[in-house]
């Protein structure tokens, strides 16, 4: 539920070196409100430990790598110097081959490909720092410069700011339970096609629906009533969900969310997903003759209308045909209406195409329900 920024990682580290670049990394992941340090004496301990899975991560930081460092530093610094006529008096460093220095990251197997990719810019940005910041007392060294007077400013000429949406002036940040509320809702309410097409078949093979076709009813009333009766449990399962959200996370320490000036909005999308949601189940319970086709093949085809939906991965992130196809998922379309109330702050006009799209769904999967049962039962 939270980004790696909100909590501390423990993470195991083994240092080999004892010198300032490693105290430098220590410490600057320490101060970096993500990681709690673990010092750990032996690598293949550290491994082991890793590898096993009781910890996500260990960092080996090998011998001399303060010394190498430095060593390598020193000679650029001197090369280059050299080339402007300057002799350096005060180092003499010979010209050696220094071999390269590997700072190890273990990670449990089962870690994500992402944690990963952000762990290991993060080090190597911190890294190229040190070497940065090397490279300038090299050279002011070498210059005969006093440390009190520095020559080089070593702060980052090029800074990043995000620009977040505004709301009477007041910036709008985004945080995890704004995502996974309105993902996990979807879910749940699309998952009412499994009672619903069972208690369809049900009815078929039990009698009740012959009874009900001597009353001077038609089929779409049937439906119409059914409709009614499970948006009603779509909309109480969404309520349950907001309560979630606004009392119950905060209490666990998870952000919250906050659905001031968005419960219309919120409670339009919820209802045209339920509709969606509904429609789907009432012609799978059409269509199928028994509980044993009904059930499984309605929890089959929840699953696969989320994983093309972007509950469980975003749809930027999959593969560009699968972009494609995640268009039809109807729980793409409320996913990306819920997004726009939350996220994007979004009026009514914007929700619209999307809201659209889920009625043209249900309409559409009625109409199909109505016209297989009269053909079905025609005489």
């Amino acid at each position: 539920f939270k980004t790696i920024s909100d909590i501390k990682i423990p993470v195991l580290v083994v240092d080999n070196d004892k010198g300032e670049v490693s105290k430098n990394i220590i410490e600057n992941l320490s101060n970096s409100n993500s990681f709690q340090m673990l010092q750990k004496s032996s690598e293949e301990e550290a491994k082991e430990a890793v590898f096993s899975g009781k910890y996500q991560l260990a960092i080996v930081i090998p011998k001399n790598l303060s010394a190498s460092l430095q060593k390598k530093v020193d000679q650029n610094v001197e090369g280059i110097l050299s080339k402007f006529g300057l002799e350096a008096d005060t180092l003499a460093v010979a010209k050696e081959t220094i071999p390269q220095k590997e700072v190890r990251l273990y990670f449990d197997p089962a870690t994500q490909v992402s944690f990963k990719s952000s762990v290991k810019n993060g080090i190597d940005k911190m890294i190229s720092k040190i070497e940065t910041q090397s490279i300038y007392n090299a050279f002011q060294t070498e210059l005969g410069e006093e440390d009190t007077e520095p020559i080089f400013e070593t702060e980052n000429f090029i800074a990043f700011k995000e620009i977040l949406p505004t709301k009477n002036n007041e910036e709008i940040i985004p945080n995890s339970a704004q995502h996974n509320i309105p993902a996990w809702t979807l879910f749940a309410i699309f998952f009412i096609i499994v009672p619903l097409s069972i208690n369809l078949v049900k009815e078929k093979n039990q009698g009740t629906f012959v009874r009900l076709r001597t009353q001077p009813v038609n089929y779409a009333t049937v439906l119409g009533g059914k409709t009614i009766v499970y948006l009603i449990v779509c909309l109480i399962q969404f309520t349950l969900m907001l309560l979630v959200g606004i009392f119950l996370f905060p209490v666990m320490g998870l952000p919250g969310i906050d659905v001031s000036g968005k419960l219309p909005m919120l409670y339009m999308v919820a209802l045209f997903s339920g509709l969606a949601a509904i429609g789907l189940g009432l012609l799978l319970g059409t269509i199928a003759k028994t509980q044993e086709q009904a059930a499984p093949f309605g929890s089959t085809l929840v699953v696969i209308l989320a994983a093309l939906g972007g509950v469980w991965v975003p749809v930027f992130a999959m593969p560009k045909i699968m972009q494609i196809i995640s268009k039809i998922s109807p729980m793409n379309w409320g996913l990306e209406a819920f997004y726009d109330v939350f996220l994007r702050n979004v009026g009514f006009v914007k929700i619209l195409p999307e809201i659209l799209l889920l009625l043209l769904f249900f309409l559409t999967t009625i109409v199909i329900a109505i016209i297989y049962n009269q053909r079905k039962n025609a005489v």
